[in-house]
């Protein structure tokens, strides 16, 4: 049995490539694509370290990493974020560690001067979970944009100002 202690931690190390895709493989929620698009964000910090433009914090317990966020600045904005992925491993779901994450998280771009974190998701039913993630950490759903990712699948963007 796991420890409840979950540490976070911000730099970035090579096993991470390996733990992002098993986490985002894990929760049967991307397509291959997508999978491929989270481990490129890890290579792609690694090699070009924060001139990437991409931030992260991992959850450990244990010494296992077991959930992610990825963040970054949106160029030509004064203090605007994207939050590009938050995914917990699919054996920690439901139990808190998201929002734990999240919260790092918001803290982590509060200090870098952030003050409107953006997040999109689908609304695809498979999604309504993750929909109501954000809802229950105060996001705002401040636009819906029709048919984006394909027919019945719009782009659903959500707001949080800290």
């Amino acid at each position: 049995m796991l420890s409840n202690t979950i540490h976070f931690r911000e730099t970035i190390v090579p096993s991470d490539v390996k733990s992002v895709a098993e986490i985002v493989k894990s929760t049967k929620f991307f397509n291959h694509e997508e999978e491929i698009m989270a481990v490129e964000l890890v290579e792609d910090r690694l090699n070009n370290g924060e001139s990437s433009g991409y931030f992260f914090i991992f959850a450990e317990i244990e010494g296992r990493t077991i959930a992610y966020s990825c963040y970054g600045p949106i160029d030509g904005t004064e203090s605007s974020f994207d939050l590009y992925w938050i995914v917990t491993h699919d054996d920690f779901r439901g139990k808190g560690i998201g929002k734990k994450l999240l919260a790092e998280t918001e803290k982590a771009i509060a200090k870098a001067g952030g003050h409107g974190i953006y997040v999109e998701t689908a609304s695809k039913p498979q999604y309504e979970p993750t929909r109501k993630f954000y809802e229950s950490t105060n996001y705002i759903l401040e636009a819906q944009l029709k048919q984006f990712y394909a027919q019945n699948d719009d782009k659903c963007i959500y707001v949080k100002r800290v």
